[in-house]
């Protein structure tokens, strides 16, 4: 190959010109490390090519013919071109994994110093131009644009501090100057939130700079979750609030520092919007998290008497009544038989850190709970892990009730609520008339057994947040 550089060394030059623009086109964008190596084998190649014709790239072609003068000139000043777009595209490659995407600011910006550096270097060695007064009068120009443009430039400049220290990236869920939403991108001038109510705000890079920036995701290894829900304006908050933290209570997959939270979003005369706030880990499923919030939100508020299907004139039922249709076990029932069972049903308050049943007890009665957040503990050697939380509409002491076998988990109070009993008697006469029923029962127990030694054969280090939760969910 050098032999042939050097017996047509200019019309090489030419055709690795013609090849690089060619392969560029051609290679795919995700052959990346291709495209780079393509490049800088081909710059090295023309750089042997125009210097064995005896070109050099700090001097203008030594030829005085006007045809071949001119095509030095091209093609030196092709060299420095090309030496510029190999040494950003090698830039490219070596900031954009450190950096990601909000590192393209940075990036262009140096690409485009580097060409202006090539284009003035190939000014003063090919075409013997005058830099210094060029720069001098490109200098006062640059002035007055730059006074024209302060603002511009401003944020321009902002915007390549923040790439470079990165206070938050995309998809982070910041406050930025007082504005709280989704980074949903970041460009040359500004930054662009996608909040809560789905509006997009554009926040220049130079506020964003000079203010206060709070960011929600910055934690490597937790994640946000917020959820908003409307409730008619004629419910009184506090109702709504206390059954809210009591679902945030109900699911051991948040995190609680920082706390989980509920706060009133927004009003008007019809509904009020409130927003639950909370922390998951980031190896943790938060759509199923979600999922869950929303169901236990939904019984919590059913529970309350807050939801409108539970206070409609026209269908008088009583708490117990709109339980029982929550409640898994019993979805065989018709609804008559459903209103002769929430008559046996009898209520029962608890307190926050009361025992509701212990392990190795026989329950005499089955447990549904009406309101409140329960822990169950399952024993693992000398100590008890929690398993899981449960909620309105699930149920304990399935074991006692249906075998006589003693609870293999301790129930906790997380908060005060409404527990109902049904006596072991009047359940049997249930079981007795409803077969389904039975066997809705021992499929309970037998998947909370096996669920429990599946949990207790897991490292603590290992368990996976929230995984064990649908278990409760079969109650």
């Amino acid at each position: 190959m050098l032999a042939l550089i050097a017996l047509h060394p200019l019309t090489i030059g030419v055709g690795l010109l013609l090849a690089d623009l060619a392969c560029w086109r051609l290679l795919p964008a995700e052959a990346k490390v291709w495209r780079v190596l393509l490049r800088l084998g081909i710059f090295i190649a023309y750089s042997l090519a125009i210097i064995s014709a005896g070109m050099s790239p700090l001097q203008p072609p030594p030829w005085s013919e006007p045809a071949l003068n001119m095509l030095g000139s091209v093609l030196g000043i092709a060299w420095w071109l090309l030496c510029a777009r190999t040494l950003t595209v090698v830039l490219g490659v070596l900031l954009m994994p450190r950096s990601g995407h909000t590192g393209r600011l940075l990036q262009d910006v140096l690409g485009a110093l580097i060409f202006l550096a090539a284009i003035v270097a190939a000014a003063a060695y090919i075409m013997q131009l005058p830099v210094k007064g060029l720069l001098a009068t490109s200098g006062v120009v640059a002035i007055v644009i730059g006074l024209a443009l302060q603002n511009t430039l401003g944020d321009v400049f902002s915007g390549i501090v923040l790439n470079t220290t990165k206070p938050y990236r995309l998809d982070d869920w910041v406050s930025i100057d007082g504005i709280e939403g989704k980074v949903i991108e970041i460009d040359w001038r500004a930054t662009h939130l996608r909040t809560n109510q789905g509006s997009t705000v554009v926040i220049p890079n130079s506020v964003a700079a000079k203010t206060k920036v709070l960011n929600l995701n910055r934690s490597t290894d937790i994640q946000n979750l917020r959820l908003s829900i409307s409730v008619p304006a004629q419910v009184r908050p506090r109702l709504v609030i206390d059954a809210l933290n009591r679902t945030l209570q109900g699911v051991r997959a948040l995190h609680q520092t920082p706390k989980p939270k509920v706060s009133v979003k927004s009003s008007d005369l019809s509904a009020v919007e409130y927003e639950m706030s909370a922390f998951v880990a980031t190896d943790c499923s938060a759509s199923e998290v979600r999922n869950l919030l929303f169901d236990l939100a939904h019984r919590n508020l059913q529970a309350s008497g807050i939801l409108r299907g539970a206070l409609l004139p026209d269908v008088p039922r009583s708490r117990q009544r709109i339980l029982l249709d929550d409640v898994k076990i019993f979805r065989a029932l018709s609804a008559e038989e459903k209103d002769r069972l929430a008559e046996l049903l009898v209520a029962q308050t608890f307190n926050k850190g009361q025992v509701l049943l212990e392990i190795g007890e026989v329950s005499e009665q089955l447990l549904l709970i009406g309101t409140g957040v329960i822990s169950a503990s399952i024993p693992n050697g000398s100590e008890v892990v929690e398993a899981g939380r449960m909620g309105p509409g699930e149920v304990m002491g399935e074991q006692g009730v249906t075998f006589d076998t003693p609870s293999e988990a301790r129930f906790t109070a997380l908060s005060s609520g409404v527990l109902y009993r049904l006596k072991k008697e009047l359940l049997q006469a249930c079981l007795e008339q409803r077969s389904e029923v039975g066997s809705a029962l021992a499929k309970l127990q037998s998947f909370r057994q096996q669920a429990g030694a599946s949990l207790l054969e897991q490292k603590p280090v290992t368990i996976r947040k929230g995984k064990f939760l649908s278990w409760l969910q079969r109650s």
